[in-house]
């Protein structure tokens, strides 16, 4: 029988595919020592696997990443703490994640440039806000959005494990040149 945080391991990669392992340790929500313990423990299990070298985790090691959700994942991050470990999971497409966070859902979309166009797949419920990342914010003015409330994320590495997430809304369009002004950064 595996533990609590074991099975939400097992869950999470059962339901998104391989995740990067940093991604597993905070999503956890433990001291990341913890974590890694649980972790090695599951391999030891042979519950779960290095995926591509060990930077990703998965069920078995031929998982292959989706990076639109490892994205998405990347986003949901940014809110962990106020989500129950069990109060997210895979979207409808074109979404890639769905969570409740106080009692209201978000949607993350991931679109790449060119891809515009799949907003118009979008279901909007008047419960529901979505978060789109996108690759740059300049990509925003582009965009039809659906008819419910929406907030813009994009996701920089900069050469680093780990990314910088800036969130833009709708309002923080600057007059006629369109240049978004960020809420908040990190």
């Amino acid at each position: 029988m595996l533990l609590q945080d074991e099975q939400y391991i097992v869950k999470w990669l059962s339901q998104y595919g391989a995740l990067t392992t940093t991604q597993v340790i905070k999503m956890l929500q433990k001291k990341p020592e913890t974590a890694i313990k649980i972790i090695k423990n599951l391999k030891r299990m042979h519950q779960i696997s290095d995926v591509k070298g060990g930077y990703y985790l998965g069920l078995d090691s031929m998982c292959q990443p989706d990076q639109r959700m490892i994205l998405a994942i990347w986003v949901l991050l940014k809110f962990i703490e106020q989500v129950d470990p069990m109060a997210h999971y895979p979207a409808v497409y074109p979404s890639q994640l769905f969570f409740l966070k106080e009692n209201t859902g978000y949607e993350i979309v991931t679109i790449y440039e060119g891809e515009e166009h799949l907003l118009k797949l979008l279901q909007p419920d008047e419960d529901l806000k979505y978060i789109i990342v996108i690759p740059h914010i300049s990509m925003a003015s582009k965009l039809k959005l659906p008819n419910a409330p929406c907030l813009f994320a994009t996701v920089d590495f900069n050469g680093k494990d780990e990314p910088e997430i800036t969130f833009y809304s709708e309002g923080e369009i600057a007059d006629e040149t369109k240049e978004f002004i960020p809420k908040s950064a990190g």
